[in-house]
């Protein structure tokens, strides 16, 4: 079973190849055809059905593949780069051919752009066995990446925060206002989520419903575009707070942070969160501590 726009691109690619490249190596004897198992939820209804044991990071057992690739899937479910998966299954499951096609250096490089800084926030360095340095340029025959065409090359590449960030339980209102004062800056705002068709959710922020409570030391007039960057570059968070839907009002609050916006805390603004109804409307006339001395 093949499936799949990138993989029907690298079978165009293949024809068109009389020859494997320096990286598009012949099997070895040893090599052969497995079906891709449900229990190996990398790469398990990625697009094909079958795969090369031994694989291209030299598992020589299923049962190997499994637990190896498993560790990956934390880093997944931050949603780092659109193609991290891609990449990682050309390397644990390498699609039956008559050679064995590596990825292309500029995939593992996209990747690695996107995805080293996240595992470097719980003490994971990029591994060696994954030196893009390894992978094949892209005149040669590889897989190349899939996100980045013409129509969204120009498109930041979303970056999960080392800080996880989730819808929190409206408390008292007290807690509320005191959590706004703890920040640098706090609005009501109004998230959509796109209709897409990539591994990762994009959000907009609806500038028509931006309410700011409070600006600290940002502009009112580039809380905005300060905000959509944040949606832009951290999708994990941005899915974290929509928990799956496709509009929403909350009421976020965070740091500025150099160049970025961080949110600490976001809530949902719903009928039965009465209590943050009362903190926002007790917000105008509110005096923080450090005001109130």
């Amino acid at each position: 079973r093949l499936g799949g726009p990138w993989l029907l691109g690298l079978l165009a690619r293949l024809l068109l190849w009389g020859s494997p490249g320096a990286r598009g190596s012949y099997l070895r004897r040893s090599s052969s055809c497995m079906p891709i198992p449900q229990r190996m939820a990398l790469c398990y209804d990625i697009g094909y059905s079958d795969m090369r044991i031994p694989n291209l990071l030299e598992h020589e057992t299923m049962t190997e593949v499994i637990q190896q690739s498993s560790s990956w899937l934390p880093l997944l479910a931050r949603e780092c780069h659109p193609d991290a998966r891609i990449f990682l299954c050309s390397l644990f499951a390498p699609i039956c051919l008559d050679r064995l096609i590596f990825p292309c250096r500029s995939l593992c490089e996209a990747v690695k752009r996107s995805c080293a800084p996240v595992m470097a926030c719980y003490g994971y360095p990029w591994p060696e066995i994954l030196n893009c340095n390894k992978f094949p340029a892209d005149h040669e025959l590889c897989i190349a990446a899939v996100s980045m065409d013409e129509n969204s090359s120009s498109r930041r590449m979303p970056r999960a925060s080392c800080k996880d960030c989730e819808l929190e339980e409206a408390s008292t209102a007290r807690e509320i206002l005191e959590s706004l004062c703890a920040n640098d800056f706090a609005v009501k705002i109004r998230i959509l989520r796109r209709n897409t068709t990539t591994t990762i959710s994009d959000f907009d922020l609806d500038p028509s419903k931006v309410e700011v409570l409070k600006h600290g030391p940002l502009l009112r007039t580039e809380i905005p575009a300060r905000l959509q960057q944040w949606l832009d570059i951290d999708a994990t968070c941005a899915h974290n707070i929509m928990r799956g839907t496709q509009a929403g009002v909350f009421v976020v609050s965070g740091d500025v942070q150099s160049d970025k916006v961080v949110v600490n805390k976001a809530y949902a603004w719903q009928k039965r969160n009465r209590n943050l109804h009362q903190a926002v409307r007790r917000w105008k006339h509110h005096r923080c501590p450090e005001q109130a001395g």
